[in-house]
C-alpha cells in the first residue's frame, strides 16, 4: 500500500459539494480513415477493448482509497483492485448538431458531478453523436491520483504513440482485500514518527527559505504595475462558488504561439500567460466595466517531471502577477514576462520542493471541515484571483483503439472564491486551450475562449505577424453566442 502524500491528502480534503477535485482530460478522435478489422465502424467496443487491454500499464486506474480508522492519518492507495469497466466506462451523447460547443457542453455537465471514493477514482466517457465522424473520450480523474505531468504520461500509455497494439494484452482482473484496522493503524504510527523526526529539518529549510526571500524582495524596487502577494483585488471571477459547471475550448497553432513567442523575445509560458492576461482583461472590462489593477494567478509548478511518473501530485505553486490594467499589448507581455521572472525566482528562493513536505502535516479530522466552511463562504480569495497551467503534451499523435488523436484538452480545478481555471495545452502541432467555471459566471463560457483568441490576435498584431486562421485539424470554433 502506499501512503497519500500531503498534495495529495490536501486535495482529497479539499473536495466539498461545490468544489469538486476532479480533472478532465479530453481527447478528440478522428474515426473517418478506421477500417477495423473486422470491417466494424469505430465506436464504444473498439475503445473499450483498447482500454481493457492497456489497463496493465495504467496501474492508478487500479487504486481504491482506503481511509485510516478514526482518520489518524491520511488515507492509503490499495493497489492491483478489480476494475468494472462496466461502471468506470460509459457512453454519453452528444446532442447535435456534434461540434465545439455541444461537446463542451456536455463536458460540463461531466464535471459537475463527484467521483464516487468507494471505488476507483476515475470516469472515461465515450462521447457519441458528433459531426465528421469524431469521438471523444472525456476522463474526469481525481487529482488525488494525479497531478499534470502524471495525467498526461497517463494518457501517452492509453494512446498508442505508433498506431499499432504491440503493447497491448488481456490482463484478467486482480482482486484486493484491505488490510485490517490493526495493520493500518500501525502503518499510521510508524509514519507518524517518521514525519516527527523530518520536522526539524522541514523548519530549517522553511527558515532558510523564507531568509532568502526576504533578503531579495528588500533588494528589489517595489513596481507600481505588479500586485503585492496576499493582495488578490476583488472581481466578477470571485466569488461562492456553484457546484455546477461550465466548460468551454479553443485551439491555436503551436508554431503561431512560438513565432510570437520570438518576435516579442520571451518564453512560451510568457506568451501563454500573457494571453491569459490580455483576454481576462477584455472580460473584466466587459462584466465588472474595469481593469483597473493586476490580479493574481496562481501557476502550478512540476516539481519531478519524469515521464515514467504516473500517479501522486509533485507539484508547487507560484503566484504570477497579470497586468490586466495596461491596454497596450507589448507592455502588457513585458510586464507579464517581468512577474513570470520574479515568480520562479521567489519559487526558487523559498524551495520549490517546501510545499508538499508541509502538506504532510495536515490534520486528516480537521483540514475537510475548515475546508468544507471556507467553500461555503468564500467570496474572495485573496491569495488568487484565477488559476492559469500551462501543459506540454506528447509531440507525436497518438491513436486510440485506431483511431487518431486530433485535439487533447485538459483542465484542473475550481478553487474557493475563484471560479476560473485555464488549462493549455500542447499537442504535436496545436495549442490546445481550455476554461473551466461555473454557471454564476460567464452568460455563455465561450466568452472567455472567444477572449482568449483575441488576445493572441492582438498580440500577433503589434508583431506585425499574420492574424492566426483556424486550426485545420481541430474542431471548428465555436464563437460565443450574442
Amino acid at each position: 500500500m502506499k501512503r497519500l502524500n500531503g498534495m495529495d491528502a490536501m486535495l482529497l480534503y479539499s473536495e466539498t459539494p461545490n468544489l469538486h477535485t476532479h480533472t478532465l482530460k479530453v481527447a478528440i478522435l478522428d474515426a473517418s480513415g478506421y477500417a477495423g478489422e473486422d470491417g466494424a465502424p469505430y465506436g464504444f467496443e473498439a475503445f473499450r477493448r483498447t482500454v481493457a487491454r492497456r489497463l496493465h500499464l495504467l496501474d492508478p486506474l487500479r487504486y481504491r482509497l482506503v481511509d485510516i480508522p478514526w482518520h489518524l492519518h491520511h488515507p492509503m492507495w490499495l493497489p492491483d483492485c478489480p476494475v468494472d469497466l462496466d461502471y468506470h466506462l460509459r457512453r454519453v451523447r452528444v446532442p447535435g448538431p456534434g461540434g465545439r460547443r455541444e461537446l463542451d457542453r456536455v463536458i460540463g455537465e461531466i464535471a459537475s458531478t463527484p467521483l464516487d471514493r468507494s471505488k476507483p477514482l476515475w470516469e472515461f466517457h465515450f462521447a457519441e453523436g458528433m459531426a465528421d465522424q469524431r469521438f471523444a473520450l472525456i476522463g474526469k480523474v481525481h487529482h488525488t491520483l494525479a497531478d499534470g505531468v502524471a495525467s498526461a504520461n497517463l494518457l501517452a500509455r492509453l494512446m498508442d504513440l505508433s498506431g499499432d497494439e504491440q503493447d497491448e494484452r488481456d490482463d484478467p482482473p486482480a482482486s484486493c482485500d484491505a488490510p485490517s484496522d490493526g495493520e493500518l493503524l500501525k502503518e499510521a504510527q510508524l509514519d507518524h514518527f517518521q514525519n516527527i523526526a523530518e520536522l526539524p529539518r522541514l523548519v530549517a529549510d522553511a527558515a532558510r527559505g523564507l531568509t532568502r526571500l526576504r533578503r531579495r524582495s528588500r533588494q528589489r524596487r517595489a513596481h507600481p504595475d505588479l500586485a503585492k502577494p496576499f493582495n488578490a483585488p476583488p472581481t466578477f471571477l470571485n466569488h461562492v462558488v456553484s457546484p455546477v459547471r461550465t466548460f468551454a475550448t479553443a485551439s491555436l497553432s503551436l508554431a503561431e504561439v512560438k513565432e510570437t513567442a520570438r518576435h516579442l523575445g520571451v518564453t512560451f509560458n510568457d506568451v501563454v500567460l500573457a494571453v491569459a492576461a490580455g483576454g481576462l482583461r477584455e472580460l473584466l472590462l466587459r462584466y465588472d466595466g474595469r481593469a483597473d489593477r493586476p490580479i493574481l494567478a496562481t501557476v502550478p509548478v512540476a516539481i519531478d517531471k519524469s515521464a515514467e511518473r504516473v500517479t501522486g501530485n509533485e507539484i508547487g505553486g507560484m503566484m504570477v502577477s497579470l497586468p490586466v490594467h495596461i491596454d497596450d499589448a507589448r507592455q502588457r507581455v513585458r510586464l507579464t514576462s517581468l512577474a513570470a521572472t520574479r515568480a520562479k525566482e521567489d519559487n526558487e528562493l523559498l524551495g520549490p520542493a517546501l510545499q508538499g513536505p508541509s502538506l504532510e502535516y495536515l490534520p486528516p479530522r480537521l483540514a475537510p471541515t475548515l475546508h468544507a466552511l471556507q467553500a461555503k463562504r468564500a467570496d474572495h480569495n485573496r491569495l488568487m484571483n484565477v488559476a492559469v497551467s500551462n501543459v506540454p503534451g506528447p509531440r507525436r499523435r497518438g491513436h486510440i483503439g485506431g483511431a487518431p488523436v486530433t485535439e487533447i484538452y485538459s483542465v484542473g480545478v475550481l478553487s474557493a472564491g475563484s471560479a476560473f481555471n485555464m488549462t493549455v495545452w500542447s499537442y504535436v502541432d496545436q495549442v490546445d486551450i481550455a476554461v473551466l467555471s461555473d454557471d454564476a459566471t460567464f452568460d455563455d463560457p465561450h466568452e472567455a475562449t472567444d477572449a482568449m483568441v483575441h488576445a493572441f490576435e492582438e498580440l500577433r498584431r503589434v508583431c506585425g505577424l499574420p492574424i492566426p486562421g483556424v486550426v485545420a485539424s481541430a474542431m471548428a470554433p465555436a464563437p460565443a453566442e450574442s
